[in-house]
């Protein structure tokens, strides 16, 4: 555990610096989004039955689950992030956090989010947690750089929030859980495709194997940004056909799904850095409203 940077002189830093540090280790950004999506299927899984207390564990569980993964990730890929520019100012490549804080920091967290979801909520959602960790430590993480079709094997535990959430609720895994997870999926290849197009540079110089790396004329990328797009537009409205949401939910579906894939055929097109920036934007605007909707409209 003891690496190069422990035998050289750390920078001076405060503690105020040190919380801070933590705090960005849990990638706070798509932590948030996360959660949001978790918490949208616990409360849509309980209909009117909603058990706070449940609830609020459920909060905590998903909550250490997304930090201490996030935190391990950056013990993972520090060698790789002091390459890039997008990531040299992290944590552990600035030396604002050592590689051993970081592994223990993380650990903790995965433990304690283990714990509360085998322990606090329930055998399948535990289940789920434990999936989603191994799954996205030891088959996504070293995959960045063994195919450029990491991608599709990272979306499986990245899709696995709304399974979490309901799980939480009910201890089961219904259709409508599946279809959360389908929403979740899809939607994570245009998210991620547009960063690897936007710093295309920084994970060639990395030799992170990105697809638009290895594609060079963009066609992949860009059929997988519009199919999957394409993709979730059709999966985006099922919540409204198997009675889960109603027809608020339905319209507003419509609209963002048409909206979102607008954005990815205008990124194709263009096939700019800047395109790819908005791109992302519509990502990150389009999952929460669409479950904030379709939370709205089940009520």
């Amino acid at each position: 555990m003891r690496d190069a940077e422990l035998l050289g002189v750390l920078p001076s830093i405060t503690p105020g610096d040190k919380l801070r540090a933590y705090f960005e280790l849990t990638k706070p950004r798509i932590a948030t989004l996360i959660l949001i999506v978790a918490m949208a299927s616990f409360f849509l899984a309980s209909g009117d039955q909603v058990d706070v207390g449940r609830a609020l564990i459920t909060l905590l569980g998903t909550a250490a689950l997304a930090a201490g993964i996030f935190a391990l990730n950056h013990f993972l890929e520090r060698e790789w992030d002091a390459l890039m520019k997008r990531t040299v100012k992290r944590p552990l490549p600035s030396h604002r956090l050592t590689a051993t804080e970081a592994f223990w920091f993380g650990t903790l967290l995965s433990v304690v989010a283990l714990v509360v979801n085998f322990v606090f909520i329930n055998t399948a959602s535990g289940l789920v947690a434990l999936f989603t960790l191994v799954s996205y430590l030891f088959v996504y993480t070293p995959l960045k750089r063994r195919t450029a079709y990491h991608t599709a094997l990272g979306a499986l535990s990245g899709a696995t929030p709304p399974l979490l959430g309901w799980a939480a609720a009910t201890g089961t895994l219904p259709a409508d859980a599946w279809i959360l997870f389908g929403v979740l999926f899809f939607w994570q290849f245009p998210h991620f495709l547009s960063i690897d197009m936007m710093y295309r540079e920084d994970y060639e110089r990395a030799g992170m194997l990105v697809l638009p790396v290895v594609d060079r004329s963009g066609r992949a990328v860009h059929l997988q940004i519009v199919g999957a797009l394409g993709l979730l537009a059709g999966i985006g409205i099922l919540p409204y056909f198997t009675g889960l949401a109603g027809p608020v939910y339905l319209v507003a579906a419509i609209v963002l799904g048409a909206g979102f894939l607008a954005a990815g055929i205008y990124t194709s097109v263009l096939n700019t850095k800047m395109a790819a920036k908005r791109l992302l934007r519509a990502s990150v605007i389009y999952l929460p409203l669409l479950f904030i909707f379709m939370l709205a409209s089940s009520l």
